[in-house]
């Protein structure tokens, strides 16, 4: 029930936030990376705030999960649970693989848009600008 409500919290606060696609800056990659070492503030730093929330309430309700399912499996015998007690622990093991993923995803996908953070706008020029301007650049 927790996360269903930090979930629509999150949810709901960054709806207000748009994500600017006019401004023209040219986005770090390693501090794309660096910052996405905790998870949701390189898509932040990228202008995502969608993605960033998504990001973060993923993690917290993998975490939860997780500690639900370890709870019921430490607590098991004291309690009367519905499934056997290496199901919880199958339970456990996949949310600990869903935080690893869920993890490893925002750092990539971190670094990919700080890439691309330009390619709009790169696209919306004429072809004989782009040219002029790599002449300009190479001389």
């Amino acid at each position: 029930m927790h996360v269903r409500i930090s979930l629509f919290l999150l949810l709901f606060l960054t709806v207000g936030k748009t994500q600017d696609t006019t401004a023209i800056t040219i986005k770090s990659p390693k501090k794309a990376f660096a910052l996405s070492l905790v998870p949701g503030l390189g898509q932040v730093y990228n202008g995502k705030w969608i993605k960033s929330a998504l990001i973060i309430g993923l993690e917290v309700s993998s975490f939860m999960a997780w500690r639900l399912n370890l709870d019921r499996y430490n607590n098991y015998d004291s309690n009367n649970f519905p499934l056997r007690k290496y199901r919880y622990l199958e339970k456990r093991n996949k949310y600990a693989w869903w935080m690893g993923i869920i993890y490893v995803y925002s750092m990539i996908d971190a670094v990919v848009d700080s890439h691309l953070h330009s390619f709009d706008h790169l696209m919306n020029k004429p072809i004989e600008i782009i040219k002029n301007s790599e002449e300009k650049n190479e001389k």
